[in-house]
């Protein structure tokens, strides 16, 4: 039984004001392994502060001396690398197909930024003028539970690249990779303040680093819903915000596709990361005419696919991450039964032979039509919807009939159709027959699935302000 006691404001491990304790759990079994004590908005307050009273120096340091930080923070994290897997096996129940690439993904992200920055000029010429990219101040930076490190180490890797100070709110319910994370850039050696990590819950910690007046950044990957309120609560200051929000990905099928590698390509893009991921290809568009076989190598790939202990390399889906969540994603399959879906793989409860843990069969449903809730909404499971289409153009009315637009996938033989089918997705990614990542390009949302971008230079420039100089030359 872990007991995470500690938070860490102004380059130190400290204990919070806030005296709650939350209980942490595997999700494999549904036992309690942890408990962790939560920051309260007073500890926000002094992490806000701390940021603030690092900035006028950080931010002024000169781009080699923050490029040579983010190697030593990449450094730091890639020595924690097994211990961050065996955290994310274990208080995520991530498979260790997948856990492996998570760990090593919160590194990367680092070594990315540095990249990034180190070819990236501050000052540039527009007409007679000079141009100044110039930090904005105190990032407030909340990440959810589906990827903890990575999203920490990949938001904070662009505030502080840009010359930013950052406050830190993790979800609670990943206190144990947090303690891991921080240990790590902790032994990186920043100095006091720039940084700071302060585990509480949103409606607390989130809302005073929302609100705080001190704070000129806000970067919130989460739901929809939240992120709204957010929007809200930040427009009575003006901060610049980033949301990376919910989506629901069309996974368009053409007609022309080889479905032996459009099928495992549909099944993987669905059911990554055990379904809980924003990015995930839940709706799978295919050809009227090509249903019927379709759906025959989806039944028949589906089972061969195993949800279950994720210590075994063979699983590929883990449990949800708590009741509530196993809860949630138990309710949409009923849903999609009630509202007249065709069940083709799954359905409700644990899979077979697994009597405990928050695991859910791999479930897809057929004969979807785009209006059902299981159409509509996220559900943030392994559930699939296939939706047929009659031609083309019917599949793109399809894909972007949609509140969200967030991702997207293209399945073709022919890449020059793909690339055309691809150009009118209303989506911030399209991939075109690949499940690729491509750290370098902008990741963000359309539509309701959020405001600005991540990764690269377009992550970057979200923590900075245009400063236009005139008359100086």
């Amino acid at each position: 039984m872990q007991i995470i006691e500690q938070i860490y404001i102004d380059g130190a491990f400290v204990t919070p004001h806030g005296d709650e304790y939350f209980d942490l759990f595997n999700p494999a079994t549904g036992q309690v392994i942890g408990r962790v004590r939560l920051a309260d908005a007073e500890d926000a307050r002094k992490a806000i502060a701390a940021a603030k009273r690092a900035f006028p120096t950080f931010s002024r340091t000169d781009k080699r001396e923050r490029v040579a930080m983010l190697r030593r923070m990449h450094a730091a994290m890639v020595a924690k690398e097994d211990d961050l897997f065996e955290a994310i096996v274990e208080e995520y129940g991530a498979p260790v197909s997948r856990g492996r690439w998570m760990a090593q993904h919160a590194s990367n992200v680092l070594l990315e930024a540095a990249k990034v920055l180190d070819d990236y000029a501050f000052v540039r010429s527009a007409g007679t003028a000079e141009v100044v990219m110039q930090p904005l101040g105190v990032a407030g930076l909340i990440t959810p539970w589906n990827s903890d490190a990575g999203f920490i180490c990949g938001k904070l890797a662009a505030a502080l690249a840009a010359g930013c100070t950052a406050v830190v709110k993790p979800s609670e319910m990943s206190a144990m990779q947090t303690r891991i994370v921080t240990a790590a850039l902790h032994e990186a050696g920043l100095p006091p303040g720039v940084f700071n990590i302060v585990t509480g819950r949103g409606e607390t910690v989130g809302a005073q680093i929302s609100s705080h007046p001190d704070v000129a950044k806000l970067s919130f990957t989460g739901s929809t819903a939240v992120g709204k309120a957010i929007l809200r609560t930040a427009a009575e200051t003006l901060k610049r915000v980033t949301l990376e929000l919910g989506g629901k990905s069309p996974m368009i099928v053409l007609d022309d596709a080889n479905f032996d590698e459009a099928v495992p390509l549909a099944l993987q893009a669905g059911f990554m990361n055990s379904g809980q991921a924003c990015i995930a290809g839940t709706r799978i568009l295919v050809p009227q005419a090509r249903l019927e076989e379709f759906e025959a190598k989806i039944v028949e790939r589906v089972a061969e696919i195993q949800s279950g202990d994720p210590r075994d390399p063979r699983t590929s889906i883990g449990p949800m991450v708590s009741q509530k969540q196993w809860d949630r994603v138990q309710r949409y399959i009923r849903i999609g039964i009630d509202e007249g879906a065709r069940l083709i793989a799954g359905g409700e409860g644990r899979p077979q032979g697994v009597d405990t843990g928050w695991f859910v069969r791999p479930t897809v449903f057929s004969h979807v039509k785009s209006d059902m809730t299981i159409a509509r909404e996220e559900i943030f499971g392994p559930v699939l919807s296939i939706i047929a289409y009659h031609n083309t153009e019917d599949a793109i009315r399809i894909a972007n009939d949609t509140p969200y637009g967030l991702q997207a996938y293209v399945c073709s033989s022919d890449a020059g159709r793909a690339r055309a089918v691809a150009a009118q997705i209303e989506a911030g990614r399209v991939l075109v027959n690949t499940l690729a990542h491509e750290p370098a390009a902008p990741f963000g949302g359309f539509k309701q699935s959020g405001i600005g971008r991540e990764y690269g230079t377009f992550g970057l420039e979200a923590f900075l302000e245009p400063k236009a100089l005139l008359g100086v030359a």
